[in-house]
């Protein structure tokens, strides 16, 4: 039998993108997932591998319940307003939905005794790179208020760890693409923001042409380059942070990705040669903020967690992407 088997895991997030596929990976591992999701982002559908707790972190009382009465020994920490624009627009709903509802998370933890946490954290929290490819130790400089805020977090997990015992691993990932490769779940945003689903459904015809953020950056082709790792191989990782983290490993922050980046166009090539259609899309001024090119240095995750981007080529994200898409 698996030291996991049976181990309860709330997932915060659980019925969204990143968290559903992390709950399949939770249940293949033998824990118990336990979805969080107040649904204002995520899917009831979704939610396959384990029960779902309709409710919102800002509740501290449904919270620490939820810990309680599931019995649960840690936790994954996934819901999070994600939208760069959005968040400088308005800042304060970042603070509350990111911020605030991560110390009531950890404080509703410490009321019912749990002391393990992996958290969902960002590249955005770098900002502008000044050297590549991103390591742990490169500066943090967030860009937006959605970075600030995943820094915050992380932030908020080094005081509790230090004051309360509280073991945790940071995660921060770059360009979250793909969907599991069984069908079971996938990309399921509204609107679609994200560049992978956005050209399959612009090919497919069910979105308006691709804008393209600019094509006179300093790169091979003039498109701005970004690290794309698969979601499967991202809730690999949680997984293998959990267990990790259970047995010798320091709390720490570790970076998620490839070491290979993509251009906009290198992406759209690889959406028409899967679907076989053409991408529709037109140039647009650069969004301000967007770095040139950004590209992880994973080597330390692939050290401590024992993990790979097993499933990250270009190819492989994009196809099970389109499929996905095409079967809904």
């Amino acid at each position: 039998m698996s030291a996991a088997q049976g181990r309860s895991v709330l997932v915060t997030g659980g019925a969204g993108y990143i968290g559903s596929h992390t709950c399949k990976a939770l249940a293949a591992a033998g824990f118990r997932p336990v979805a969080f999701d107040n649904l204002s982002l995520g899917h009831r559908r979704a939610v396959k591998w384990g029960p779902l707790i309709e409710a919102d972190l800002l509740d501290r009382a449904a919270v620490e319940m939820a810990l309680r009465d599931n019995d649960v020994a840690a936790v994954i920490h996934f819901a999070a307003s994600a939208y760069v624009g959005d968040s400088m627009r308005d800042p304060a709903a970042y603070y509350r939905n990111n911020v605030l509802t991560t110390l009531n998370l950890l404080d509703a933890m410490r009321a019912a005794s749990v002391g393990t946490i992996i958290f969902s954290s960002s590249c955005s929290v770098y900002g502008n790179p000044v050297r590549l490819p991103i390591d742990e130790t490169h500066p943090t400089q967030p860009l937006s208020p959605y970075g600030q805020s995943k820094l915050d977090g992380e932030n908020a997990l080094r005081w509790y760890g230090q004051a309360y015992g509280i073991r945790w691993m940071a995660l921060r990932y770059f360009n979250a693409a793909g969907a599991d490769r069984d069908g079971d779940t996938g990309e399921d945003h509204t609107p679609e923001t994200r560049l992978v689903p956005r050209a399959i459904l612009a090919a497919l015809g069910r979105e308006p042409p691709l804008e393209v953020f600019g094509d006179d950056y300093v790169t091979p082709d003039g498109t701005a380059i970004r690290d794309y790792v698969h979601v499967s191989d991202l809730a690999a990782a949680h997984v293998r942070a959990l267990v990790t983290l259970g047995t010798s490993a320091d709390s720490q922050i570790l970076n998620l990705g490839t070491g290979r980046g993509y251009s906009v166009f290198e992406v759209l090539r690889a959406v028409e040669a899967v679907v076989g259609k053409p991408v529709p899309h037109r140039i647009v001024p650069r969004r301000p903020g967007d770095p040139e090119k950004v590209v992880a240095d994973a080597r330390r995750a692939n050290a401590v967690l024992d993990w790979e981007a097993r499933e990250s080529a270009l190819g492989q994200i994009v196809a099970t992407a389109a499929r996905w898409h095409q079967r809904r």
